[in-house]
Protein backbone atom coordinates (compact mmCIF):
# COMPACT_ATOMS: atom_id res chain seq x y z
CA UNK A 1 0.00 0.00 0.00
CA UNK A 2 1.32 3.75 -1.17
CA UNK A 3 0.88 6.16 1.38
CA UNK A 4 0.48 10.10 0.55
CA UNK A 5 2.84 12.33 1.74
CA UNK A 6 0.45 14.00 3.35
CA UNK A 7 -0.43 11.06 5.30
CA UNK A 8 3.64 9.79 5.66
CA UNK A 9 3.99 13.39 7.23
CA UNK A 10 1.53 13.31 9.59
CA UNK A 11 2.20 9.80 11.11
CA UNK A 12 6.08 11.31 11.55
CA UNK A 13 4.28 14.14 13.71
CA UNK A 14 2.39 11.76 15.48
CA UNK A 15 5.29 9.66 16.49
CA UNK A 16 7.63 12.35 16.95
CA UNK A 17 4.83 13.59 19.88
CA UNK A 18 4.03 10.35 21.26
CA UNK A 19 8.01 9.46 22.00
CA UNK A 20 7.88 13.46 23.57
CA UNK A 21 5.62 12.27 25.92
CA UNK A 22 7.21 9.28 26.52
CA UNK A 23 10.20 11.40 27.15
CA UNK A 24 8.33 14.09 29.31
CA UNK A 25 7.08 10.69 31.48
CA UNK A 26 10.57 8.75 31.87
CA UNK A 27 12.17 11.91 33.25
CA UNK A 28 9.71 13.06 35.32
CA UNK A 29 9.36 9.48 37.26
CA UNK A 30 13.15 9.61 37.07
CA UNK A 31 13.34 12.84 38.85
CA UNK A 32 10.58 11.70 41.12
CA UNK A 33 12.80 8.56 42.23
CA UNK A 34 15.58 11.18 42.78
CA UNK A 35 13.39 13.22 45.46
CA UNK A 36 11.98 10.67 47.35
CA UNK A 37 15.35 8.89 47.91
CA UNK A 38 17.08 12.12 48.43
CA UNK A 39 13.95 12.51 51.00
CA UNK A 40 14.25 9.01 52.20
CA UNK A 41 17.86 9.48 52.91
CA UNK A 42 17.58 12.41 55.03
CA UNK A 43 14.66 10.37 57.22
CA UNK A 44 17.34 7.64 57.86
CA UNK A 45 20.13 9.63 58.49
CA UNK A 46 17.82 11.76 60.79
CA UNK A 47 17.23 8.20 62.33
CA UNK A 48 20.55 7.13 62.60
CA UNK A 49 22.22 10.46 64.19
CA UNK A 50 18.91 11.93 65.79
CA UNK A 51 20.18 15.24 67.68
CA UNK A 52 20.61 14.49 70.94
CA UNK A 53 21.49 17.40 74.32
CA UNK A 54 24.75 16.22 75.16
CA UNK A 55 24.66 15.61 78.92
CA UNK A 56 28.45 14.43 79.24
CA UNK A 57 29.05 17.66 80.69
CA UNK A 58 26.77 17.73 83.88
CA UNK A 59 28.17 14.57 84.67
CA UNK A 60 31.60 15.94 85.48
CA UNK A 61 33.03 16.20 89.19
CA UNK A 62 32.65 19.39 90.49
CA UNK A 63 33.11 19.20 94.25
CA UNK A 64 35.16 16.63 96.51
CA UNK A 65 33.87 16.06 100.09
CA UNK A 66 35.53 14.17 102.69
CA UNK A 67 33.79 14.72 105.90
CA UNK A 68 36.13 12.16 108.00
CA UNK A 69 38.75 14.84 107.34
CA UNK A 70 36.47 17.87 107.15
CA UNK A 71 37.61 18.37 103.51
CA UNK A 72 35.52 19.90 100.82
CA UNK A 73 37.17 20.81 97.72
CA UNK A 74 36.35 22.01 93.78
CA UNK A 75 37.93 19.45 90.90
CA UNK A 76 40.23 20.66 88.46
CA UNK A 77 40.25 18.78 85.34
CA UNK A 78 43.96 17.50 84.19
CA UNK A 79 45.72 15.03 81.56
CA UNK A 80 49.43 13.69 81.12
CA UNK A 81 52.45 15.77 81.54
CA UNK A 82 55.07 15.56 78.89
CA UNK A 83 57.03 13.07 81.00
CA UNK A 84 53.78 10.82 80.98
CA UNK A 85 52.59 11.52 84.54
CA UNK A 86 49.33 13.05 86.11
CA UNK A 87 49.36 16.14 85.92
CA UNK A 88 48.54 18.21 88.97
CA UNK A 89 45.47 20.82 90.65
CA UNK A 90 46.96 24.34 89.53
CA UNK A 91 45.93 25.34 93.05
CA UNK A 92 46.56 23.92 96.44
CA UNK A 93 43.44 24.28 97.67
CA UNK A 94 41.52 22.15 94.90
CA UNK A 95 42.08 18.78 93.49
CA UNK A 96 42.04 17.19 90.30
CA UNK A 97 40.60 14.50 88.49
CA UNK A 98 42.29 12.88 85.57
CA UNK A 99 40.15 13.24 82.78
CA UNK A 100 41.83 11.10 80.66
CA UNK A 101 40.56 7.86 82.64
CA UNK A 102 36.81 7.04 83.80
CA UNK A 103 34.50 9.49 85.75
CA UNK A 104 33.58 9.14 89.48
CA UNK A 105 30.60 6.40 89.37
CA UNK A 106 31.87 4.96 86.01
CA UNK A 107 33.16 1.56 85.85
CA UNK A 108 36.61 1.71 86.13
CA UNK A 109 39.38 3.59 88.46
CA UNK A 110 38.41 7.40 88.41
CA UNK A 111 41.96 8.82 89.96
CA UNK A 112 41.79 12.36 91.78
CA UNK A 113 44.71 13.50 93.02
CA UNK A 114 45.88 16.87 95.19
CA UNK A 115 48.71 18.82 96.62
CA UNK A 116 50.41 17.71 99.96
CA UNK A 117 52.81 19.64 102.22
CA UNK A 118 52.83 23.49 103.55
CA UNK A 119 53.85 26.27 100.77
CA UNK A 120 53.73 29.70 101.20
CA UNK A 121 52.79 28.94 105.09
CA UNK A 122 49.65 27.45 104.11
CA UNK A 123 48.46 23.99 104.19
CA UNK A 124 47.25 22.11 101.15
CA UNK A 125 44.17 19.99 100.37
CA UNK A 126 45.29 16.31 101.04
CA UNK A 127 47.70 16.95 104.28
CA UNK A 128 45.28 15.01 106.28
CA UNK A 129 44.58 12.49 103.53
CA UNK A 130 46.25 9.88 105.75
CA UNK A 131 43.89 9.98 108.42
CA UNK A 132 41.55 7.57 106.09
CA UNK A 133 40.65 4.61 107.63
CA UNK A 134 38.51 1.45 105.36
CA UNK A 135 34.63 2.38 105.91
CA UNK A 136 35.35 6.23 105.56
CA UNK A 137 32.76 7.60 103.08
CA UNK A 138 33.78 10.17 100.28
CA UNK A 139 31.19 11.95 98.38
CA UNK A 140 31.71 13.22 94.72
CA UNK A 141 29.29 16.07 93.58
CA UNK A 142 29.04 16.37 89.86
CA UNK A 143 27.67 19.96 87.88
CA UNK A 144 23.57 18.47 87.89
CA UNK A 145 24.01 18.01 91.47
CA UNK A 146 24.48 14.58 91.76
CA UNK A 147 26.41 12.80 94.41
CA UNK A 148 28.15 10.03 94.06
CA UNK A 149 29.71 7.93 97.40
CA UNK A 150 32.70 5.88 97.82
CA UNK A 151 33.50 3.86 100.34
CA UNK A 152 37.39 3.70 101.61
CA UNK A 153 38.81 0.20 101.59
CA UNK A 154 42.70 0.77 102.01
CA UNK A 155 45.55 2.96 102.04
CA UNK A 156 48.57 1.77 100.18
CA UNK A 157 51.96 3.25 99.90
CA UNK A 158 54.33 3.71 96.66
CA UNK A 159 58.07 4.61 96.69
CA UNK A 160 58.30 7.83 93.93
CA UNK A 161 59.50 5.50 90.89
CA UNK A 162 57.17 2.62 91.59
CA UNK A 163 55.07 0.99 88.82
CA UNK A 164 51.54 2.43 90.06
CA UNK A 165 49.56 1.41 86.50
CA UNK A 166 47.24 -0.53 88.87
CA UNK A 167 46.09 2.79 90.18
CA UNK A 168 44.60 3.82 87.13
CA UNK A 169 43.46 0.48 85.62
CA UNK A 170 40.84 -2.09 86.91
CA UNK A 171 39.12 -5.19 85.68
CA UNK A 172 36.34 -6.17 87.80
CA UNK A 173 33.90 -4.46 86.29
CA UNK A 174 33.05 -2.29 89.01
CA UNK A 175 33.58 1.79 89.72
CA UNK A 176 36.52 2.69 91.63
CA UNK A 177 37.54 6.15 93.28
CA UNK A 178 41.09 6.25 93.87
CA UNK A 179 42.59 9.61 95.71
CA UNK A 180 46.35 10.11 95.25
CA UNK A 181 48.89 12.16 97.20
CA UNK A 182 52.59 12.68 98.32
CA UNK A 183 53.91 11.56 101.25
CA UNK A 184 56.98 12.15 103.35
CA UNK A 185 59.74 14.44 104.11
CA UNK A 186 60.39 16.73 101.33
CA UNK A 187 63.91 16.64 99.38
CA UNK A 188 65.52 19.82 98.73
CA UNK A 189 67.92 18.54 96.17
CA UNK A 190 65.10 16.27 93.76
CA UNK A 191 62.54 18.74 94.81
CA UNK A 192 60.12 15.80 95.52
CA UNK A 193 58.68 13.80 98.30
CA UNK A 194 59.81 10.07 98.60
CA UNK A 195 56.45 8.57 98.22
CA UNK A 196 53.12 8.63 97.10
CA UNK A 197 49.17 7.68 99.25
CA UNK A 198 46.81 6.33 97.60
CA UNK A 199 43.68 5.75 99.03
CA UNK A 200 41.51 2.99 97.30
CA UNK A 201 37.54 3.57 97.58
CA UNK A 202 34.97 1.54 95.88
CA UNK A 203 31.05 2.82 94.64
CA UNK A 204 28.51 2.40 97.18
Amino acid sequence: MTLSKRTLLLIIIVEVIISSMCLFYIIKQNVHIVENKTANDDLILSQEVPFQKNELDNRLPKKLKIPAIGLESIVEYVGMTPEGQMDVPKSQDNVAWYNLGARPGDIGSAVIAGHYGWLAKKASVFDNLYKLRAGDKIFVEDNDGTIVTFVVRENRRYSENADASDVFISDDGKAHLNLVACEGEWNKFSKSYPSRLVVFADKE
